[in-house]
């Protein structure tokens, strides 16, 4: 699947505690990406809830790709990264770690996980909004996605 090949809009989920950063991303988005839907949750037990359809997120779009965070209260993102990559449904969903953490140990540990992409948070806002377009232009017009 490519961006030209979309006849939907692509299907976010981000997954993140902080506000701000959910803001900032919904930004980035609204103003690269006209063609995207961005649901946010704030923990990762929300988000196994959502990618699996279950209470309140019965209904929820499957999403084409997952921004996750890594630092979260309750389950933090390396938990629920584990479950989306042992959980062979949701295996294929790209998962893209997009975090402030620099630490190697993190990064070792998110690829170990089978993470797709491991992104660090730029400081300045202009540089976030660039990564944040950048990694949607590689993942909708670049890579190469399996259908559903």
């Amino acid at each position: 699947m490519t961006v030209a090949d979309l006849t939907r809009p692509i299907e976010i989920l981000l997954i993140e505690d902080d506000p701000a950063d959910s803001r900032l991303t919904r930004e980035a988005l609204k103003e690269n990406c006209a063609m995207t839907n961005l649901h946010a949750v704030a923990n990762g037990f929300e988000a196994l809830a959502w990618l699996r359809r279950q209470g309140r997120y019965r209904d929820a779009p499957r999403p084409d790709i997952i921004l996750l965070d890594l630092n979260m209260p309750r389950k933090d993102g390396r938990q629920t990264l584990a479950e989306i990559k042992w959980d062979g449904d949701l295996r294929p969903i790209p998962v893209v770690v997009f975090t402030s953490s620099s630490a190697e140990e993190d990064i070792h540990q998110a690829y170990g996980l089978s993470a797709n992409c491991y992104v660090i948070k730029p400081a300045s806002l202009e540089e976030f909004l660039q990564v944040v377009k950048s990694v949607l232009e590689f993942w909708f017009s670049v890579a190469q996605l399996p259908t559903e």
